[in-house]
């Protein structure tokens, strides 16, 4: 048994972990990097990158459908649905070596290519290596979580970790999920060719903003995806070739293939977290340093709970490079951290939706408002399809909601706004450049002083006063 001291232990190589790992050892740190599965975790291999380039071949496909308004002929596109996951795999393979063995290595990590568990509170084992740290950072992620619904083990079907592997294109597609990854994933199969059923049991994209919401899916209707919603699976069968679906109020839906995607579940079996004294249940227990029980031990990402987001892993990395490497306080939080759903139109979000900040604020709330109608290069483009909403308490952006063209790079300046605690002044003395998207956060910021400029009668004495009595 080989065994290796060293500062920190970096325990899963996602974009957490990775992360860490590279601030880290660039810092001066010694890290040990552990991963038994693929470098780049679910996000590069299985999540937010294939998703985003099959989601761009769908996009292209749907431009050769509408261009008429354009002065373009529409036709219907010949797709091949095998070379669009070639596209898929391109783009994995083109950002692979960012993540890579050797990278890290060169870096100066010491990479191990093996599942990390907890033998003591002090200590990690990998394989026949024994890693004793002085900090050790749990950034393990997530997996899909496929519920015991009846009948699904004998059922052949997919999930993101298997879905971008697919070369022959669904015939008919059943998703049973209405969230982020379900929604994304019917877009970008019926653009494709495919039928595409989504089979939500609550209310489809219930986490969004309701009105903001139901943009997306009257889109996504219009596009010809069929959404059932209130309908919680019952009973999952599979015969001749064909899955089924049943619901609990008895519905039936029928397709070639299944996506299940009802949510994630935190990697967590392999660690064997009691032997460290490690509090856990769904996720590890962590205080706001991200600290877990075990002083020595800090959990990031989805490992930590709370905000299933790459791009909260990395900033939980951040977090923690700062008490770990410092010495220095440092606490994670949420309030700033912004999302986007990858649909088109896009659905962004930032701080709290307009009904949760209307139970926080109360009253002393208020919301501005900017349609994208209203946006000279919206029209320009013909994508005026859109809205965004602003909520401002005391003069301050504390969330915002966004639906439309780009919203995921929109959402941007006001999660910028919110993290910095800027006044909705500082979005409203922004120049943006002539024309573009951007200019729909200007006007929403500008939305918000309209009332107290013009239809205020104290700011309409002052002006009177200076035209007559200032030469």
């Amino acid at each position: 048994m080989q065994r290796i001291k060293t500062d920190v232990c970096v325990i899963g190589a996602g974009s957490g972990g990775l992360s860490v790992a590279a601030g880290a050892v660039q810092m001066g740190a010694k890290v040990v990097l552990l991963e038994g599965h693929k470098m780049g975790g679910d996000c590069l291999n299985y999540g937010c990158v294939p998703s985003k380039a099959l989601i761009a071949a769908g996009k292209q496909a749907q431009a050769m459908k509408t261009g008429e308004k354009y002065g373009v002929t529409p036709v219907m596109p010949q797709v091949s649905y095998a070379a669009a996951k070639d596209h898929v795999h391109d783009v994995i393979a083109t950002i692979e070596p960012h993540d890579s063995v050797e990278r890290f290595e060169g870096l100066g990590v010491h990479v191990i290519q093996d599942y990390g568990r907890f033998i003591s509170k002090t200590e990690v084992q990998a394989g026949d290596t024994v890693i004793e740290a002085r900090r050790f950072v749990i950034a393990t992620g997530s997996s899909p979580l496929v519920p015991p619904i009846p009948g699904i083990e004998d059922v052949a079907y997919h999930t993101n970790e298997t879905i971008f592997d697919l070369r022959e294109k669904p015939e008919h597609l059943l998703i049973v999920g209405g969230g982020p990854i379900g929604m994304e994933m019917a877009q970008a199969h019926i653009r494709l060719g495919s039928k595409v059923t989504v089979i939500e049991g609550l209310k489809a994209m219930g986490k969004d903003d309701p009105e903001l919401a139901a943009i997306v899916l009257d889109k996504l209707r219009a596009e010809g995806v069929e959404i059932a919603e209130d309908a919680m699976a019952a009973q999952i069968t599979q015969a001749d070739g064909r899955i089924t679906v049943e619901t609990k109020d008895g519905r039936r839906f029928t397709g070639s293939h299944l996506l299940m995607a009802v949510g994630r579940k935190v990697n967590l079996d392999k660690l064997d977290l009691d032997k460290a004294g490690i509090a856990h249940d769904r996720a590890v227990t962590v205080d706001a340093a991200l600290r877990t029980t075990n002083k020595r031990v800090y959990a990031i990402g989805d490992a930590a709970g709370g905000l299933q987001f790459t791009h909260v892993a990395g900033y939980h990395a951040g977090v923690i490079i700062r008490s770990m490497l410092f010495g220095l306080p440092s606490k994670a939080a949420t309030h700033h951290i912004p999302w986007a759903t990858y649909t088109d139109p896009e659905l962004a979000q930032v701080g709290p939706t307009e009904a949760e900040a209307r139970r926080k604020f109360g009253p002393k709330l208020e919301v501005v408002r900017f349609e994208f109608s209203g946006n000279d290069r919206a029209i320009a483009e013909g994508r005026t399809t859109g809205l965004v909403k602003v909520m401002v308490h005391k003069g301050r952006p504390v969330g915002a909601s966004m639906v439309g063209p780009q919203a995921g790079e929109l959402i941007q300046v006001w999660a910028l706004a919110i993290a910095n605690k800027l006044k909705m002044s500082a979005v409203a003395a922004m120049v943006a450049p002539y024309p573009t998207l951007g200019e729909v956060n200007k006007r929403a910021a500008g939305a918000y002083f309209t009332p107290r400029l013009f239809e205020n009668p104290t700011v309409k004495r002052v002006v009177g006063f200076v035209q007559r009595w200032i030469p």
